[in-house]
């Protein structure tokens, strides 16, 4: 890569120039071990905000949020192997974490009083975010190289991943809570971290559980959230392995894959979770007009679309004086 100025289509994906090392040819900087700062601390945990909603908001991913906030690698080789650079990533994830509980906190208790009635708009937001992020994604996956079957896979992931979200969007399943439910249900979280694209959610909502974990996150019941969060963390670990093994051996082709499941499941949101929104039903449950939810479902996807220019504008700004520290 050659040292040229960061552009707008950079994003949030640490898409920045490689860094001349002394003496030597250009070295990418590893943001795990690079200089810390004040702003750069504060940035990953609006970041693990944002993926902490993503990750229990029905329709979307906490995984494609890690993917489009240029966290999901440095998690994933954590959790493969701890033992690697331990205090450098324990700094480097601790905002992103705590950033993450302070997200799903806050969305759970107003869950049923804003994104109950405005689900599609609320989607839109999140939409844009990743409408910003594609392009520098997609580039960021021909780094070393693509070919004809590389994008093969990003066509098949893209639709599957729609096709699993928008034939699932009929099915409805009631399930009793109980510690295992809980247990299994943040094991489907911990999936949704390591799988892009993949909204545990969405299940959950089919089996009648997510305004219940809602309700008992909002409430810190200890009931749910401690089997919940013990299945995010051992699906995790158990997961992450496999998913480091893959990118050291098919960068290419692991990257189309998030690429596709990353777009299959952003177009998958406008049938499940959009569109209806804007039905005679949808519009009484929201109590909006059809002119004023269009209008606020288009301003949603202008701001997230923003939002993620001025994050990627004010991260390239980070990186490159953490670069020159």
């Amino acid at each position: 890569m050659t040292g040229r100025d960061p552009s707008a289509t950079d994003l949030l994906t640490n898409d920045i120039p490689d860094v001349p090392a002394s003496g030597g040819p250009t070295s990418p900087v590893d943001p795990v071990t690079a200089p810390d700062s004040a702003p750069a601390w504060f940035l990953r945990l609006l970041k693990g905000v944002v993926i902490g909603i993503g990750a229990i908001l029905p329709g979307l991913s906490g995984g494609v949020l890690a993917v489009v906030f240029a966290v999901y690698d440095p998690l994933i080789r954590f959790f493969a192997d701890m033992r690697r650079n331990f205090s450098a990533n324990v700094r480097f994830l601790a905002p992103i974490v705590l950033g993450a509980g302070i997200g799903i906190l806050l969305f759970s208790l107003v869950v049923e009083a804003a994104f109950g009635r405005f689900a599609a708009q609320f989607t839109c937001l999140f939409i844009g975010f990743v409408i910003g992020t594609v392009p520098s994604l997609y580039h960021q996956a021909g780094r070393r190289g693509r070919t004809r079957r590389h994008l093969v896979v990003l066509g098949v992931s893209a639709l599957g991943i729609a096709s699993i979200m928008i034939l699932g969007g009929g099915l409805l399943v009631a399930v009793t809570p109980s510690i295992p439910v809980w247990l299994g249900s943040g094991a489907l979280i911990g999936l949704g971290l390591v799988v892009p694209g993949l909204s545990p959610s969405n299940f959950l909502l089919y089996f009648g559980l997510y305004d219940k974990m809602a309700a008992g996150i909002g409430h810190l019941d200890p009931a749910v959230v401690l089997p919940l969060g013990a299945g995010v963390v051992g699906c995790t670990l158990l997961l992450a392995k496999g998913a480091a093994w893959l990118f050291d051996h098919h960068h290419a082709g692991m990257y189309h894959f998030i690429v596709g499941t990353v777009v299959g499941s952003s177009l998958a949101l406008v049938p499940v979770v959009v569109l209806p929104a804007f039905t005679p039903s949808g519009l009484a449950a929201s109590g909006l007009g059809l002119g004023v939810a269009v209008a606020f479902g288009a301003a949603m996807l202008i701001l997230g679309v923003l939002a993620s220019y001025l994050f990627g504008r004010f991260e390239n700004g980070v990186e490159r004086r953490r670069a020159g520290a």
